[in-house]
Protein backbone atom coordinates (compact mmCIF):
# COMPACT_ATOMS: atom_id res chain seq x y z
CA UNK A 1 0.00 0.00 0.00
CA UNK A 2 1.05 3.22 -0.73
CA UNK A 3 1.85 5.71 1.52
CA UNK A 4 -0.59 8.91 0.96
CA UNK A 5 -0.20 12.51 2.01
CA UNK A 6 -3.83 13.00 3.09
CA UNK A 7 -5.56 16.80 3.90
CA UNK A 8 -8.31 16.04 5.61
CA UNK A 9 -10.77 19.06 5.36
CA UNK A 10 -13.13 19.76 8.54
CA UNK A 11 -14.81 22.68 9.99
CA UNK A 12 -12.25 24.89 12.14
CA UNK A 13 -14.22 24.36 15.27
CA UNK A 14 -13.91 20.06 14.80
CA UNK A 15 -10.27 19.97 14.49
CA UNK A 16 -9.41 16.76 16.69
CA UNK A 17 -6.65 17.12 19.50
CA UNK A 18 -3.87 14.49 18.30
CA UNK A 19 -4.91 12.46 21.76
CA UNK A 20 -7.93 12.12 23.01
CA UNK A 21 -6.79 11.04 26.61
CA UNK A 22 -9.13 12.61 29.21
CA UNK A 23 -11.89 12.51 26.58
CA UNK A 24 -15.06 10.61 26.37
CA UNK A 25 -15.11 9.82 22.89
CA UNK A 26 -18.86 8.87 22.42
CA UNK A 27 -19.59 12.98 23.08
CA UNK A 28 -17.41 15.10 21.64
CA UNK A 29 -18.58 16.61 18.54
CA UNK A 30 -14.76 15.82 16.83
CA UNK A 31 -15.32 12.39 17.06
CA UNK A 32 -15.81 11.64 13.41
CA UNK A 33 -12.91 14.35 12.69
CA UNK A 34 -10.49 12.47 15.52
CA UNK A 35 -10.97 8.55 14.49
CA UNK A 36 -11.03 9.66 10.82
CA UNK A 37 -7.83 11.25 11.09
CA UNK A 38 -6.08 8.84 13.79
CA UNK A 39 -7.08 5.80 11.29
CA UNK A 40 -5.27 6.98 8.55
CA UNK A 41 -2.57 7.44 11.10
CA UNK A 42 -2.22 3.53 11.85
CA UNK A 43 -2.60 2.84 8.20
CA UNK A 44 0.83 4.76 7.66
CA UNK A 45 -0.48 7.89 5.47
CA UNK A 46 1.05 11.33 6.42
CA UNK A 47 -2.01 13.17 7.87
CA UNK A 48 -2.75 17.13 7.81
CA UNK A 49 -6.44 17.59 9.88
CA UNK A 50 -7.39 21.43 8.31
CA UNK A 51 -9.74 23.25 9.83
CA UNK A 52 -11.84 25.11 7.30
CA UNK A 53 -14.82 28.13 7.63
CA UNK A 54 -15.36 30.72 5.07
CA UNK A 55 -12.30 31.11 3.21
CA UNK A 56 -11.14 29.10 0.12
CA UNK A 57 -7.53 30.26 0.57
CA UNK A 58 -6.33 27.85 3.40
CA UNK A 59 -7.08 24.78 1.53
CA UNK A 60 -5.24 26.48 -2.14
CA UNK A 61 -2.48 27.39 0.53
CA UNK A 62 -2.05 24.12 1.65
CA UNK A 63 -2.75 22.31 -1.61
CA UNK A 64 0.37 24.18 -2.61
CA UNK A 65 2.62 23.99 0.38
CA UNK A 66 2.06 19.98 1.45
CA UNK A 67 1.21 19.04 -1.83
CA UNK A 68 -1.15 16.15 -0.80
CA UNK A 69 -2.21 13.31 -3.32
CA UNK A 70 -5.73 13.53 -1.66
CA UNK A 71 -8.18 15.43 0.23
CA UNK A 72 -10.56 13.56 2.29
CA UNK A 73 -13.69 15.41 2.91
CA UNK A 74 -15.25 16.18 5.39
CA UNK A 75 -16.93 19.08 5.52
CA UNK A 76 -20.50 19.64 6.00
CA UNK A 77 -20.92 23.12 5.02
CA UNK A 78 -19.21 26.44 4.56
CA UNK A 79 -19.82 29.88 5.94
CA UNK A 80 -22.26 28.09 7.61
CA UNK A 81 -24.52 27.44 5.12
CA UNK A 82 -24.99 23.55 4.49
CA UNK A 83 -25.51 23.39 0.63
CA UNK A 84 -22.24 25.39 -0.01
CA UNK A 85 -19.69 21.70 0.53
CA UNK A 86 -20.62 21.16 -2.92
CA UNK A 87 -19.01 24.33 -3.95
CA UNK A 88 -15.81 23.46 -2.00
CA UNK A 89 -15.89 20.27 -3.76
CA UNK A 90 -16.02 21.94 -6.80
CA UNK A 91 -12.84 24.02 -6.07
CA UNK A 92 -10.81 20.46 -5.23
CA UNK A 93 -12.02 19.93 -8.96
CA UNK A 94 -10.87 23.43 -10.26
CA UNK A 95 -7.55 22.51 -7.95
CA UNK A 96 -7.32 18.98 -9.91
CA UNK A 97 -7.14 17.66 -6.41
CA UNK A 98 -9.11 13.90 -5.84
CA UNK A 99 -10.96 13.94 -3.01
CA UNK A 100 -12.85 11.38 -0.90
CA UNK A 101 -16.83 11.27 -1.06
CA UNK A 102 -19.34 12.58 -3.78
CA UNK A 103 -18.84 15.03 -6.66
CA UNK A 104 -20.63 18.36 -6.64
CA UNK A 105 -23.47 17.85 -9.18
CA UNK A 106 -24.58 14.68 -6.77
CA UNK A 107 -24.20 16.69 -3.65
CA UNK A 108 -26.40 19.42 -5.72
CA UNK A 109 -29.46 16.65 -6.09
CA UNK A 110 -29.56 14.83 -3.06
CA UNK A 111 -29.21 17.81 -0.60
CA UNK A 112 -32.36 19.45 -2.15
CA UNK A 113 -35.08 16.48 -1.49
CA UNK A 114 -37.71 17.83 -3.79
CA UNK A 115 -35.45 18.08 -6.54
CA UNK A 116 -34.44 14.02 -5.47
CA UNK A 117 -37.51 13.10 -5.91
CA UNK A 118 -38.15 14.37 -9.31
CA UNK A 119 -35.49 12.71 -10.49
CA UNK A 120 -36.75 9.79 -8.68
CA UNK A 121 -39.61 9.97 -10.37
CA UNK A 122 -37.90 10.21 -13.89
CA UNK A 123 -36.61 6.62 -12.79
CA UNK A 124 -40.07 5.16 -11.56
CA UNK A 125 -38.18 4.78 -8.07
CA UNK A 126 -40.65 4.86 -5.59
CA UNK A 127 -41.25 7.86 -3.06
CA UNK A 128 -43.61 8.67 -0.69
CA UNK A 129 -45.86 11.48 -2.59
CA UNK A 130 -45.02 15.09 -1.20
CA UNK A 131 -45.77 19.02 -2.17
CA UNK A 132 -43.19 21.77 -1.15
CA UNK A 133 -43.86 25.07 0.63
CA UNK A 134 -41.00 27.88 -0.24
CA UNK A 135 -40.53 30.43 2.52
CA UNK A 136 -43.12 32.92 2.58
CA UNK A 137 -45.53 30.87 1.49
CA UNK A 138 -48.51 29.51 2.91
CA UNK A 139 -49.90 25.66 2.57
CA UNK A 140 -52.95 24.83 -0.19
CA UNK A 141 -52.70 20.81 0.03
CA UNK A 142 -54.05 19.24 -2.77
CA UNK A 143 -57.05 15.93 -1.85
CA UNK A 144 -54.47 13.59 -3.48
CA UNK A 145 -52.23 14.10 -0.32
CA UNK A 146 -53.91 12.48 2.25
CA UNK A 147 -52.80 12.46 6.00
CA UNK A 148 -51.10 11.29 7.85
CA UNK A 149 -48.09 13.76 6.60
CA UNK A 150 -44.83 14.39 7.73
CA UNK A 151 -43.77 17.71 7.56
CA UNK A 152 -39.58 18.13 7.52
CA UNK A 153 -37.19 21.03 5.85
CA UNK A 154 -36.68 20.55 2.09
CA UNK A 155 -32.59 21.12 2.22
CA UNK A 156 -31.48 20.07 5.88
CA UNK A 157 -29.68 17.15 6.66
CA UNK A 158 -29.30 14.94 10.11
CA UNK A 159 -33.03 15.33 11.09
CA UNK A 160 -32.56 19.03 11.73
CA UNK A 161 -36.07 20.04 12.83
CA UNK A 162 -38.05 16.69 12.97
CA UNK A 163 -39.79 15.74 16.07
CA UNK A 164 -43.12 13.69 17.21
CA UNK A 165 -44.79 17.13 16.03
CA UNK A 166 -43.41 16.73 12.54
CA UNK A 167 -46.17 14.09 12.09
CA UNK A 168 -49.60 15.89 11.22
CA UNK A 169 -53.37 14.63 11.18
CA UNK A 170 -55.54 17.29 9.94
CA UNK A 171 -54.93 21.01 8.16
CA UNK A 172 -54.49 23.12 11.40
CA UNK A 173 -51.62 21.11 12.48
CA UNK A 174 -49.62 21.30 9.26
CA UNK A 175 -50.27 24.91 8.81
CA UNK A 176 -48.33 25.06 12.40
CA UNK A 177 -45.28 22.70 11.37
CA UNK A 178 -44.89 24.40 8.22
CA UNK A 179 -44.80 28.18 9.70
CA UNK A 180 -42.39 26.31 11.97
CA UNK A 181 -39.80 24.53 9.60
CA UNK A 182 -40.38 28.23 7.69
CA UNK A 183 -39.06 30.02 11.12
CA UNK A 184 -37.01 28.07 13.03
CA UNK A 185 -34.79 25.76 10.40
CA UNK A 186 -35.16 28.82 8.13
CA UNK A 187 -35.78 27.03 4.90
CA UNK A 188 -38.74 25.41 2.88
CA UNK A 189 -40.88 22.82 4.13
CA UNK A 190 -41.39 19.42 2.81
CA UNK A 191 -44.52 17.79 3.15
CA UNK A 192 -44.72 13.91 2.28
CA UNK A 193 -47.25 10.95 3.03
CA UNK A 194 -46.41 9.27 6.16
CA UNK A 195 -45.11 5.81 5.23
CA UNK A 196 -45.42 3.69 8.96
CA UNK A 197 -43.13 0.71 8.15
CA UNK A 198 -39.44 -0.56 9.29
CA UNK A 199 -36.77 2.16 8.16
CA UNK A 200 -33.94 0.79 6.43
CA UNK A 201 -30.45 2.10 5.51
CA UNK A 202 -28.42 1.05 2.62
CA UNK A 203 -24.79 1.98 2.46
CA UNK A 204 -22.74 2.07 -1.18
CA UNK A 205 -19.54 2.68 -1.81
CA UNK A 206 -18.23 3.24 -5.71
CA UNK A 207 -17.73 5.29 -8.91
CA UNK A 208 -19.08 2.94 -11.66
CA UNK A 209 -18.49 -0.16 -9.85
CA UNK A 210 -20.89 -0.24 -6.68
CA UNK A 211 -21.29 -2.04 -3.71
CA UNK A 212 -24.08 -2.00 -1.11
CA UNK A 213 -23.47 -2.87 2.26
CA UNK A 214 -25.51 -4.87 4.14
CA UNK A 215 -29.13 -3.59 4.87
CA UNK A 216 -29.21 -1.57 8.15
CA UNK A 217 -32.65 -1.18 10.49
CA UNK A 218 -33.07 1.26 12.46
CA UNK A 219 -34.79 0.13 15.89
CA UNK A 220 -37.41 2.12 17.89
CA UNK A 221 -39.02 -0.88 19.27
CA UNK A 222 -39.01 0.42 23.01
CA UNK A 223 -40.26 4.25 22.57
CA UNK A 224 -43.92 5.09 24.03
CA UNK A 225 -46.46 3.32 22.40
CA UNK A 226 -48.18 6.64 21.26
CA UNK A 227 -44.78 7.54 19.61
CA UNK A 228 -44.46 7.20 15.77
CA UNK A 229 -41.77 5.36 14.59
CA UNK A 230 -39.62 7.78 12.98
CA UNK A 231 -35.91 9.19 13.46
CA UNK A 232 -36.15 12.15 15.03
CA UNK A 233 -33.35 14.76 16.05
CA UNK A 234 -33.45 13.00 19.45
CA UNK A 235 -32.95 9.60 18.19
CA UNK A 236 -30.25 10.35 16.17
CA UNK A 237 -28.11 12.66 18.48
CA UNK A 238 -29.33 12.37 22.00
CA UNK A 239 -26.96 9.79 24.13
CA UNK A 240 -29.74 9.91 27.15
CA UNK A 241 -32.60 9.19 24.47
CA UNK A 242 -31.05 6.44 22.89
CA UNK A 243 -30.64 4.84 26.29
CA UNK A 244 -34.00 5.69 28.09
CA UNK A 245 -35.22 4.05 25.04
CA UNK A 246 -33.06 1.44 23.90
CA UNK A 247 -32.82 2.94 20.51
CA UNK A 248 -30.14 1.46 18.45
CA UNK A 249 -29.52 -0.11 14.66
CA UNK A 250 -28.33 -3.42 13.30
CA UNK A 251 -28.29 -5.49 9.83
CA UNK A 252 -32.08 -6.08 8.86
CA UNK A 253 -33.28 -9.06 10.31
CA UNK A 254 -36.34 -11.55 9.25
CA UNK A 255 -36.81 -9.90 5.38
CA UNK A 256 -38.91 -12.09 3.45
CA UNK A 257 -37.05 -14.17 0.77
CA UNK A 258 -34.91 -11.88 -1.67
CA UNK A 259 -36.04 -8.92 -0.01
CA UNK A 260 -32.41 -7.53 0.89
CA UNK A 261 -31.15 -8.09 -2.56
CA UNK A 262 -34.33 -5.95 -3.55
CA UNK A 263 -33.63 -3.29 -1.10
CA UNK A 264 -29.61 -3.23 -2.48
CA UNK A 265 -30.35 -2.84 -5.81
CA UNK A 266 -32.75 -0.09 -4.92
CA UNK A 267 -30.04 1.61 -3.44
CA UNK A 268 -28.12 1.35 -6.41
CA UNK A 269 -30.15 2.18 -8.63
CA UNK A 270 -31.28 5.68 -6.17
CA UNK A 271 -27.01 5.79 -6.28
CA UNK A 272 -26.81 5.76 -9.84
CA UNK A 273 -30.07 8.24 -10.87
CA UNK A 274 -28.65 10.87 -8.90
CA UNK A 275 -25.00 11.18 -10.31
CA UNK A 276 -23.76 10.08 -6.74
CA UNK A 277 -20.02 8.70 -6.37
CA UNK A 278 -17.64 7.91 -3.37
CA UNK A 279 -19.87 6.42 -1.13
CA UNK A 280 -23.63 7.28 0.28
CA UNK A 281 -26.51 5.92 2.31
CA UNK A 282 -29.54 5.41 0.97
CA UNK A 283 -32.88 5.73 3.26
CA UNK A 284 -35.90 3.95 2.88
CA UNK A 285 -39.23 3.07 4.48
CA UNK A 286 -40.78 -0.47 3.96
CA UNK A 287 -44.69 -0.59 4.71
CA UNK A 288 -46.73 -3.70 5.92
CA UNK A 289 -47.18 -4.83 2.60
CA UNK A 290 -43.52 -4.94 1.76
CA UNK A 291 -43.52 -1.65 -0.39
CA UNK A 292 -40.43 0.17 -0.42
CA UNK A 293 -40.17 3.72 -0.64
CA UNK A 294 -37.47 5.70 -0.93
CA UNK A 295 -37.07 8.98 1.73
CA UNK A 296 -33.66 10.06 0.88
CA UNK A 297 -30.43 9.65 -0.32
CA UNK A 298 -27.50 11.21 2.35
CA UNK A 299 -23.98 11.75 -0.05
CA UNK A 300 -21.01 11.67 2.26
CA UNK A 301 -22.65 9.96 5.42
CA UNK A 302 -22.15 10.07 9.21
CA UNK A 303 -18.46 7.43 9.23
CA UNK A 304 -17.49 7.81 12.32
CA UNK A 305 -16.39 4.70 14.11
CA UNK A 306 -19.38 2.40 15.21
CA UNK A 307 -21.74 4.02 13.41
CA UNK A 308 -23.92 3.05 11.06
CA UNK A 309 -22.09 2.87 7.71
CA UNK A 310 -19.03 1.67 9.66
CA UNK A 311 -20.68 -1.08 11.45
CA UNK A 312 -22.70 -2.60 7.90
CA UNK A 313 -18.75 -2.07 6.43
CA UNK A 314 -17.98 -4.22 8.71
CA UNK A 315 -20.47 -6.60 7.97
CA UNK A 316 -19.14 -6.74 4.74
CA UNK A 317 -15.66 -7.25 5.62
CA UNK A 318 -14.22 -4.00 5.50
CA UNK A 319 -12.85 -3.12 9.37
CA UNK A 320 -12.73 0.60 9.83
CA UNK A 321 -8.85 0.98 8.84
CA UNK A 322 -9.95 -1.13 5.27
CA UNK A 323 -13.31 1.21 5.25
CA UNK A 324 -11.23 4.47 4.71
CA UNK A 325 -8.77 3.17 2.54
CA UNK A 326 -11.16 2.10 0.29
CA UNK A 327 -12.73 5.15 0.67
CA UNK A 328 -9.44 6.95 -0.27
CA UNK A 329 -8.86 4.74 -3.54
CA UNK A 330 -12.23 5.23 -4.80
CA UNK A 331 -11.87 8.95 -4.44
CA UNK A 332 -8.52 8.28 -6.29
CA UNK A 333 -9.76 6.75 -9.17
CA UNK A 334 -12.91 9.37 -9.63
CA UNK A 335 -12.18 11.37 -12.60
CA UNK A 336 -14.14 14.53 -12.78
CA UNK A 337 -13.81 15.51 -16.38
CA UNK A 338 -15.08 12.08 -17.58
CA UNK A 339 -18.07 11.67 -15.14
CA UNK A 340 -20.58 13.51 -17.05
Amino acid sequence: MKRLRVLVLMHEDLVPPDHANGHDLKTVEWRTEYDVVSTLRRLGHEVLPLGVKSDLGVIRTAIEQWKPHIAFNLLEEFDGVAVYDQHVVSYLELLRMPYTGCNPRGLMLARDKALTKKVLSFHRIPYPEFMVVPQGRAVKRPKSLTFPLIVKSVSEEASLGISQASIVEDDEKLRERVVFIHNSVGSGALIERYIEGREFYVGVIGNGQLQALPVWELILDKLPEDAKRIATERVKWSRKYQDKYGITSREAKNLPEGKAEEIQHLAKRVYRALGLSGYARIDMRMDEQGQLYVLEANPNPQIAHDEDFADSAEKACYDYKNLLQELLNVGLRWRPAKAA
